[in-house]
């Protein structure tokens, strides 16, 4: 008799056409974007890019995932979870050649809630610390966002399409629900009673360890201090990242701007419209820079220079991966 199943069917079908509206959206925004350009430009672009300042934006990076790491780290132990750094950087590493690589936006988190899912003793406790990571990230994120509009208002640069206000407003937003979650732990149990219905038992398991790792973090504040400081540099240097690329292609971006674009861009890449944010990111880098007087060629190979030394920076993380597959089998 046939093994599959009439659920695993469309769960495929659903899949593949996920995927094929994802391409589709990638392609066609890239396809608008590079008949609007002149492509002549954007190559003599790239051409013209300095290895020096190149070298120095993967540098920036690498110490920004190494920050990242160390904050993650934090966090864990904040729950009695004690991994080895190096343990800990070949994970980061795995995961991010997932989030690049693989069509969900959410790989790298799994790779990393697989990684330390046996140490916590509990994939759930491995999740709500990854989540937590996640969540601090993007408060700092909206601090850095902030921050760069103010400066570029202060400087009074050409006017971007976004106020600082309304990033401050964002922050605001974002500070008051981790301190709501935080504090009250116990709400999320009450928001989570409706899906009781589907299996009691197993939801109840699992908003209690989600509930007691809340706790945990509310009994270390300095640590989430830190933790939230750790996540300013990390968007600080991913904004140096695009600072060192946008040098070597002799572009210049006012930096007030580019701290407000690059964290602009990224939670715009966490749709799941797209491949790897292709095509939206693209768009995002020139409907921005065009309102500040930067050319359509400048930012799209601001863009996709950034995104492939990224690609090319993650595939240290297959060999990573790989690396560590090779010890196990040893």
């Amino acid at each position: 008799m046939p093994t599959d199943t009439p659920a695993s069917s469309p769960s495929a079908r659903r899949e593949a056409l996920l995927w094929i509206v994802k391409i589709a959206v990638s392609a066609g925004l890239l396809y608008i974007l590079f008949t609007r350009i002149d492509v002549a430009i954007v190559w003599e672009h790239m051409r013209g890019a300095s290895p020096g300042w190149i070298l120095l934006a993967l540098a920036i990076y690498l110490v920004m995932l190494l920050v990242s790491t160390m904050r993650w780290q934090m966090l864990l132990r904040t729950q009695h979870v004690n991994i080895p750094f190096g343990r800990l950087v070949n994970s980061y590493l795995a995961a991010t050649f997932a989030n690049n690589f693989l069509p969900s936006n959410i790989g790298g988190d799994v790779i990393r809630i697989a990684d330390t899912g046996r140490a916590a003793k509990s994939k759930t406790l491995a999740a709500a610390v990854v989540l937590a990571d996640r969540g601090i990230g993007v408060v700092g994120l909206a601090f850095i966002a902030a921050c760069g509009s103010t400066i570029a208002a202060h400087r009074s640069e050409a006017i971007g399409p976004i106020g600082p206000a309304l990033f401050w407003l964002g922050l605001a937003a974002a500070v008051a629900a981790g301190v709501l979650v935080i504090a009250r732990p116990q709400r999320l149990q009450t928001l989570a009673r409706p899906l009781h219905v589907f299996h009691a038992e197993w939801v109840g398991r699992r908003m209690a360890t989600i509930t007691e790792a809340l706790q945990k973090f509310r009994q270390a504040p300095a640590t989430l201090v830190v933790a939230f400081l750790a996540s300013i540099v990390v968007q600080a240097l991913l904004v140096g990242f695009y600072a060192a690329v946008a040098t070597a292609l002799g572009v210049s971006v006012p930096i007030g701007h580019l701290a407000m674009l690059v964290p602009v861009s990224f939670l715009v890449q966490m749709l799941p419209i797209s491949v790897n944010g292709f095509g939206v990111r693209e768009g995002t880098f020139v409907g921005y820079l065009a309102q500040i007087g930067i050319s359509k060629e400048s930012a799209v190979t601001l863009s996709l220079i950034g995104a492939v030394l990224v690609m090319l920076f993650s595939m240290s993380g297959a060999a990573a991966y790989l690396a560590r597959r090779k010890k196990t089998t040893d």
